[in-house]
């Protein structure tokens, strides 16, 4: 059953998750001998060290912590093995027993954030959704984002695009498509993506379309290093031609990049 400190220590975490924000939730999983914690003993690791609960203290607590923090990085869990004995040779303790802790590093839910909610941007949402994303859609035109035109996304934003990034924050898990109507509304949104921690931003359009705005954004004081960051045009070559082979083909490419996957046939 859990303990009174588990409980919160679980909401935390929830509340992390809502919030966007990476943790690791570290456990004692084996406690033998004499040690500080015993076995479901809790702890949350954020990014910035941050801690709540604990594991013991102490050197060993510090070196999870540190472990949690690279666990965030590679989004690999890890089993911790200790011997609290001796340490000349590396222990982190001398308390006299061994303990192993597990640790699970929870990112931020993984979201396409659709901004642009014509044809190919309700398509893009409708397929995010059925893949397992949690999709959020933006768009200036109110009539355009709403439950009515894209049932399936959970966030609905119309308006400024100021406003709508504070009401859904960019993550590092978070996949960004523009399937915007023209390249001054891209001209607008883009320079506010550039600092984000997002590993894709994708934009749609042809070759020449991306050169024109290319052009505007360099004019407007963006660098080639920071354009370097945005995929267009959008997607993998499939000759998509309707909304909905064009949005098949710009999932492709985000599964292809989230998994880290090649893009060949698989036959070749």
């Amino acid at each position: 059953m859990p303990t009174d400190e588990t409980i919160p220590l679980i909401e935390e975490l929830l509340a992390a998750q809502r919030r966007g924000e990476a943790v690791v939730l570290a456990t004692i999983v084996r406690a033998r001998g004499s040690v500080p914690r015993h076995t479901g003993s809790k702890m949350l690791v954020y990014e910035d060290g941050r801690i709540r609960g604990t594991i013991g203290g102490g050197e060993m607590e510090s070196r999870v912590i540190a472990e949690a923090q690279a666990a965030l990085q590679d989004t690999r869990p890890r089993l911790l093995p200790y011997s609290l004995v001796d340490p000349t040779r590396g222990d982190p303790g001398v308390c006299g027993g061994e303990m192993e802790i597990y640790l699970e590093p929870y990112l931020p839910p993984a979201t396409v954030f659709v901004i642009g909610a014509g044809h190919v941007g309700q398509a893009v949402a409708d397929l995010a959704h059925w893949l397992g994303y949690r999709v959020a859609v933006h768009d200036d035109r109110a009539e355009l984002a709403n439950e009515e035109t894209i049932p399936h996304a959970e966030v609905h934003l119309s308006g400024d695009i100021a406003q709508a990034l504070t009401e859904q924050p960019i993550t590092r898990n978070t996949f960004i498509i523009l399937t915007t109507r023209n390249v001054m509304v891209d001209r607008q949104i883009l320079p506010r993506l550039v600092d984000t921690p997002a590993p894709y931003i994708g934009v749609i359009g042809s070759r020449k379309r991306w050169e024109h705005t290319k052009k505007l954004l360099l004019e407007d004081g963006l660098t080639e290093e920071q354009l370097s960051q945005f995929h267009s045009p959008i997607g993998l070559e499939l000759k998509a031609e309707t909304p909905e082979e064009i949005a098949v083909s710009i999932m492709a490419e985000i599964i292809m990049i989230g998994r880290g996957g090649s893009g060949e046939r698989m036959s070749d």
